[in-house]
């Protein structure tokens, strides 16, 4: 996607992003994405050869292949939010072939799903494409609602079907975030052991992290100490969701926190906000990837976000996007679409790190 045509998508917003100058965390600081990441950031650590094998296959599929960006389709919803409220706007996505195919077809580098969805494609498509096997779900159907996540198979099962990683959610903050913890860190080391690279969902989740009416959950000082956590586990890539505002440490009166957070290595601009989360990511040697987030079911809105939050972790010194539900609720070829737009920001080298 060229510079031209992000102005005229994104209007002033998008000329003000491809603008900016970071003042916080300067970029020389960072382990910025490159065709060598996987050799410069992964080879000197204690991942095996069968890991690292395993990295540079996601690192090196599909149309960003070996450029050190990452874009992901992770269709998980079917539990997590019910496959009825995913997949009615668009019905042939309860056939979990269909969601195997749109990430070929959109030249993903991986694709990011349940046991049971992988599984029953898993002797056709697993040597074609990495597989992500997603260990753990809120299963969303208990009465009144719990946000639990739980393990829903096993590491070797994952293996077994031809996966190249597994991923995985913790819900930290949450009463049972402690058990995640315990269970994830014990889950990737054995994926580990076993040669496959390991992905975590770092979401913050808690009623208490709302507070006057305004909702820190995607607060950078709170979501980027969760990437913290999720790196001392051993995550080699670190899902977050895109940071909006920040301050939730003093809102809301938890924790340990510092002023020179809020007043020197971070602003209010989306790009800042987001290189914090990379600093937190060891200074982006483990990448971050930020959620393309929920489709508005308006084709264009929906485009807008997504190449902005391409933009902003892009700037920031990520490396990449998961985009799910902006790309499968709806029509195959649209949703193709969708995902290659994104993936020419990535592409642009006249879009650079700020």
């Amino acid at each position: 996607m060229s510079v031209n045509k992000i102005v005229e998508l994104l209007g002033t917003e998008g000329e003000s992003l491809l603008a900016h100058e970071c003042n916080t965390i300067p970029k020389s600081m960072i382990h910025l994405p490159g065709s060598d990441f996987v050799d410069r950031c992964f080879a000197q650590t204690n991942r095996t050869p069968q890991v690292l094998k395993s990295l540079q296959s996601l690192y090196g599929t599909g149309n960003l292949a070996n450029t050190g960006y990452l874009s992901i389709l992770p269709v998980d919803q079917g539990i997590e939010h019910s496959a009825g409220a995913s997949f009615a706007p668009n019905p042939m996505y309860f056939d979990p072939e269909n969601i195997v195919k749109l990430a070929v077809e959109a030249g993903c580098n991986g694709v990011a799903s349940t046991f049971g969805v992988l599984a029953s494609c898993a002797r056709k498509y697993a040597h074609k494409i990495p597989f992500i096997v997603k260990l753990n779900h809120n299963e969303f159907l208990s009465y009144p609602n719990t946000f639990n996540q739980i393990e829903f198979g096993s590491v070797e099962d994952a293996w077994n079907m031809g996966a190249t990683a597994v991923g995985a959610t913790i819900y930290f903050g949450s009463e049972e975030s402690e058990r995640q913890i315990v269970e994830i860190a014990q889950a990737f080391e054995r994926a580990h052991e076993l040669g496959m690279a390991t992905i975590l969902w770092c979401y913050v989740r808690n009623n208490g992290f709302k507070k006057d009416g305004v909702d820190y959950h995607t607060s950078t000082d709170i979501t980027a100490q969760a990437n913290h956590l999720g790196v001392t586990i051993q995550a080699d890539i670190i899902k977050q969701k895109l940071p909006t505002l920040n301050g939730a440490y003093p809102a809301i009166g938890f924790g340990k926190s510092h002023p020179k957070m809020y007043s020197e290595l971070s602003s209010d601009n989306l790009i800042d906000l987001c290189r914090y989360q990379v600093a937190n990511c060891y200074m982006g040697r483990n990448g971050l990837i930020n959620s393309g987030g929920a489709s508005t079911g308006n084709g264009n809105t929906d485009i807008q976000d997504a190449v902005k939050t391409a933009i902003v972790n892009k700037r920031a010194g990520g490396q990449g996007l998961i985009l799910g539900r902006k790309a499968f609720q709806k029509p195959m070829k649209e949703g193709v679409e969708i995902i290659n737009l994104v993936q020419e920001v990535y592409a642009n080298d006249e879009i650079t790190i700020a």
